[in-house]
């Protein structure tokens, strides 16, 4: 059937907040879409609805591992199939340029080749099961500080070369779709970025929908002649019937038009086809991922593997509070059943091991332990009972009640059942408290709206702005508490009531928390008694999922003051000291000189606890490598600072020298290498020799235990660049001849146009980009 253009007008709007528009007599269906990248998040944002999570793609960047990757997007297309999706946002591909990106932890890489090959293997595992992925941000969106009007000022080459090439990599694996960056690129918003856009459809020969992010568009014209296919969420603001106006009224194409509905109604056939469930132990696979990608940088006297039946102090507020995942809307409701990695080292150790935090575990928004203020018969022992008002009037009764065990709700307008979030009305949360210990204690409250915090008859928190609409956004992501101490007494049990009054917004959110009266010197003193008096010390730091957020970039590069004050007086001690790190992100981790071992986690997924205690008691190996370089000193990074001008430009000064290309151009050494880390045991490199296509290396793993090695293959010309990897795992004394593919578009440069580098090109076989063990020239002859 012709599609009308009224139809064809259709097509270019969301149906909802996460579905496509229909044209069911023209058989085109709609499509259901969920965020990612580490799981299938739910649209309400919220605890209830669990899903799988898997590691950060920095911790799946750091497997070097392109099979294992595609098992994990096979997986999270399970997750898909399951929950009803038919396409997801995501992977994300855009590249961890500097180290205080606040969303990195969902970028694979800052090298494009290896977040280009990981992020095409996710995309082919998650559409393996009949699940459209859609890679986003087109393009540049590598920060966070304003990124709604942030304008990324980069060169030609260098857009093509290293930033649009992941994107690229996807497209030539199938991807469904694409989402465009909220940013604007080189001073045009990239919803209306006709120059990426032409070059995706025409000379990459992409085929699937180009997409806004959710509210990412400004403007009919701009997004409509600019490329732009598909504005999302419904209802239109831009595209839909305005854009039927524009070609009406002579001021778009109706070719345009049309080919934006083709590619809309094409993917919408596609993907909501049948669907196939992939086969796979799911544990399994996000245990061996966590794993994989944990990266060895320091074994001073081979401390790790630590044998049971040593006296091991577990200290660090990670290991009973670890770091799933970041804060973004593609937050994933972790199971309560996962294991954390304080229950898997206490199965792995026993009663050798002793647990103390050290520091305050939760930082900046503790938890609201509370019972529900009344019994709503939902069987919820648990969580603060939230009445739901049509009106600002709370004396009335409430429209709803629920109980949720949360301490940070957050409510989208056309998602949620309970309340009225288009209006002004107000929300009620209320529980029973029961202090564990006498003292005084710190309540949290913040909100979107005003926000009034009451503990018995004690009005604790008064904060009566009701905050203007267009500021809520901001509001909900910076997430700011304020606080009010009281005392209390232990065992008597008090009521804690706030009250939320908001006006009309697309999004509100409410967060609360109350702190116990342990004092940090306390905590401190504890932790280092235990550790004093063990054999070994686990020592797990890192962040709290508020330290990576969407909106909003790090201020440095720096572990919390006090954990850093926790690892000097530890190692201080006991030198015999493994720490892990739950970051991620690059990170200052010049305070390893302190320990004897330093062991990255990244953030792991679920799989964290089992994975962690298999690598440090020796089932598993830690497999991973750097797949972002970790620095000396802040201002060795090219890339540092993400804060725009005046004019709100932000210039990629860099140019192509991203991460490890511009340690390699100033000849500056870091603190640990990119691709960098080690196992459990030793290989011997034996040869190396071009081939068709690629490498062929010779190795021998000449330790005790089987392993991983990654394989790495550097051109030097026009800048050093990792042009292709192999992961092999070999037993003790095997010995095999690896072949590592090159991808060919690292073979070549911008200049005006696309231009062979020279024939005769010498190619660095490395360990990691500053160990080279071998160099092959490079024949042309060679890559047929």
């Amino acid at each position: 059937m012709t599609l009308s253009m009224g139809d064809q007008a259709r097509l270019t709007t969301g149906g909802s907040m996460w579905t496509t528009a229909a044209v069911p007599e023209a058989g085109i269906p709609s499509i259901t879409l969920s965020d990612g990248p580490m799981g299938i998040a739910s649209g309400r944002v919220d605890e209830r609805d669990v899903a799988l999570l898997s590691p950060c793609a920095t911790a799946l960047g750091a497997s070097f591992d392109v099979d294992l990757v595609r098992r994990v997007g096979l997986l999270v297309g399970g997750e898909a199939v399951e929950r009803g999706i038919d396409m997801v946002l995501a992977p994300n591909v855009n590249l961890a340029r500097s180290p205080l990106a606040g969303r990195a932890f969902e970028y694979f890489s800052e090298d494009p080749l290896l977040a280009g090959w990981l992020g095409a293997a996710w995309v082919g595992g998650l559409q393996a099961t009949g699940t459209g992925s859609c890679p986003k941000h087109l393009v540049c969106n590598d920060s966070e500080t304003d990124r709604d009007h942030m304008n990324a000022v980069v060169d030609e080459r260098t857009l093509r070369e290293v930033y649009l090439l992941p994107f690229e990599l996807c497209a030539a694996a199938g991807a469904g779709a694409m989402l465009l960056a909220y940013n604007r690129l080189n001073g045009t918003y990239c919803a209306e970025q006709g120059h990426v856009t032409t070059i995706v459809k025409q000379e990459w020969g992409f085929t699937g929908p180009l997409m806004s992010d959710w509210f990412g568009t400004h403007d009919t014209l701009g997004s409509l002649n600019g490329g732009l296919d598909l504005e999302m969420p419904g209802p239109a603001r831009f595209m839909g019937a305005h854009a039927l106006a524009a070609v009406e009224a002579g001021d778009a194409s109706p070719d345009r038009l049309a080919d934006a509905a083709t590619r809309v109604a094409t993917a919408a056939q596609r993907w909501s086809g049948p669907k196939t469930p992939p086969t796979l132990d799911t544990r399994a696979v996000l245990t061996e991922a966590a794993a994989a990608g944990m990266v060895l940088l320091k074994n001073e006297g081979d401390l790790l593997p630590l044998a049971p039946g040593q006296r091991i102090a577990l200290i660090g507020p990670n290991a009973a509070n670890p770091c799933y995942q970041g804060g973004t809307f593609a937050k994933i409701s972790i199971s309560p059943d996962a294991i954390r990695p304080l229950e898997a080292l206490r199965d792995a150790y026993g009663t050798h091991l002793t647990y103390e935090p050290g520091v305050d575990p939760q930082p900046r928004l503790p938890a609201m332990p509370v019972a529900p203020a009344r019994d709503l018969g939902d069987g919820c022992a648990a969580g603060m009972t939230l009445d739901y008002f049509a009106t600002t009037d709370t004396a009335v009764p409430p429209m709803s009640s629920e109980t949720r065990d949360a301490n940070s709700l957050v409510w989208f307008v056309g998602v949620h059942d309970q309340g009225v979030f288009n209006a002004p009305a107000a929300i009620r949360a209320s529980g029973w408290f029961t202090p564990e210990v006498t003292g005084d204690h710190r309540f949290y409250a913040g909100a979107t709206g005003a926000v009034r915090l009451c503990v018995g008859d004690r009005v604790l928190i008064d904060k009566p702005e009701v905050m203007a609409a267009r500021d809520v956004m901001g509001s909900l992501k910076r997430g700011d508490a304020d606080s009010a101490t009281l005392h209390l007494e232990a065992g008597t049990r008090v009521k804690v009531q706030v009250d939320f009054h908001y006006d009309g917004a697309r999004v509100h959110g409410l967060w609360y928390g109350v702190r116990g009266p342990d004092s940090a010197e306390a905590m401190l003193a504890r932790a280092i008694a235990v550790a004093r008096d063990a054999d070994a010390v686990i020592l797990i730091v890192g962040e709290t999922s508020d330290s990576s957020v969407e909106s909003k970039d790090r201020p440095d590069t720096r572990l919390p003051a006090e954990q850093l004050r926790l690892i000097e007086a530890v190692c201080a001690v006991n030198p015999r000291t493994v720490i892990v790190a739950n970051v991620g992100h690059a990170f200052d981790a010049t305070w390893a000189r302190h320990a004897a071992a330093l062991l990255l986690a990244w953030y792991p997924g679920e799989g964290f606890g089992p994975a962690l205690a298999q690598v440090l008691n020796g089932e598993r190996e830690p497999g991973g490598r750097l797949p972002v370089t970790l620095a000396r000193a802040e201002g060795d990074y090219s890339a540092l600072s993400l804060t725009p001008g005046p004019q709100g430009d932000l210039p990629y000064s860099d140019a192509t020298h991203i991460g490890y290309r511009g340690f390699a151009a100033r000849a500056c050494a870091p603190l640990y290498a990119f691709g960098a880390g080690q196992g459990y045991t030793r290989f011997d490199w034996l040869g190396a020799q071009a081939a068709p296509g690629g490498v062929m290396v010779r190795l021998r793993n000449a330790g005790p235990r089987a392993g991983s090695e990654v394989v790495q293959l550097y051109r030097h010309h026009p800048e050093l660049a990792l042009v292709g990897f192999a992961k092999v795992v070999l037993t003790p004394g095997e010995e095999r001849e690896i072949f590592v593919p090159i991808e060919t578009r690292m073979l070549r440069k911008w200049d005006g146009g696309w231009h062979d580098l020279p024939k005769d090109m010498a190619i660095g076989v490395a360990r990691h980009c500053g160990d080279m063990a071998f160099t092959v020239t490079l024949h042309s002859a060679k890559m047929a």
